[in-house]
């Protein structure tokens, strides 16, 4: 496969801390699962620090930084508590997202059009750290217009409606937000940004998200730790990179 069709894979490892977190005790250690991943092919770790600390801990970026030697992708609310963490780790990426306490997982794009100047400032001295600025965002071109006004150097598509209406046998809904997608990847990298996508990415269904030519990485967390309970980690990080590879071939 030529080099330019690398498709990147990012996982996120929240949920292993989720699991740590249940028992109250030291493992499942997240780091162990960051390097098991980094050993498996994946290009990077995502880790998302949320403002009551469900899951990931401030301690675990700093292990986990400390551990791996592939980039490490900070998600978090736009806050200014997150801001002050993001600037003193400096991670390689940076992603924000929407966030609401009660909220089991991400629910829904950011809403960059509303929050224009706001953004924009937030953004600035994140860059200036030396992170990549990812927004989160529904696959709306007026939201891919405004994130490349604020100064996000990149765009993560929010793909979980795609995902439900392929759990749901919906055809025509997937089909109709599949060709949102790519023409929202193909609007952000006419307008300079680099272009992810993820949410709700599984085995079945990630093919065609893989086959969107201006997406050059999937971040994917939750499905991959909970087929690792039956596989191993690295056998399902492994199957999930031969279904990406094959859909970009």
């Amino acid at each position: 496969m030529a080099e330019a069709a690398h498709l990147r894979l990012g996982v996120n490892i929240d949920h292993v801390a989720t699991l740590r977190n249940a028992r109250g005790g030291a493992g499942p250690d997240p780091v162990r699962a960051a390097l098991l991943s980094q050993n498996a092919g994946a290009d990077g770790i995502t880790l998302h620090l949320r403002e009551d600390r469900r899951h990931i801990r401030d301690s675990d970026v700093d292990a986990v930084m400390a551990a791996v030697k592939i980039p490490v992708n900070l998600e978090m609310a736009a806050t200014a508590e997150m801001q002050r963490i993001a600037l003193a780790h400096r991670p390689h990426a940076v992603c924000l997202v929407p966030e609401r306490r009660e909220e089991r997982t991400t629910e829904g794009g950011l809403n960059v059009t509303d929050d224009n100047s706001r953004l924009r400032d937030y953004i600035a001295p994140l860059r200036a750290a030396g992170s990549r600025v990812s927004l989160f965002i529904a696959p709306d071109e007026t939201q891919v217009e405004a994130a490349a006004r604020v100064g996000a150097q990149v765009i993560e598509l929010h793909v979980g409606a795609y995902a439900e209406y392929c759990a749901e046998g919906n055809d025509a809904a997937r089909d109709a937000e599949l060709r949102r997608l790519f023409a929202a990847a193909a609007l952000g990298k006419e307008l300079g940004l680099e272009i992810h996508a993820g949410h709700g990415l599984d085995f079945v269904n990630v093919g065609p998200i893989a086959a969107i030519p201006e997406v050059v990485e999937l971040n994917i967390g939750h499905f991959l730790i909970g087929e690792a309970v039956f596989v191993g980690l690295e056998a399902a990080i492994r199957e999930m990179r031969r279904q990406m590879n094959l859909a970009r071939m």
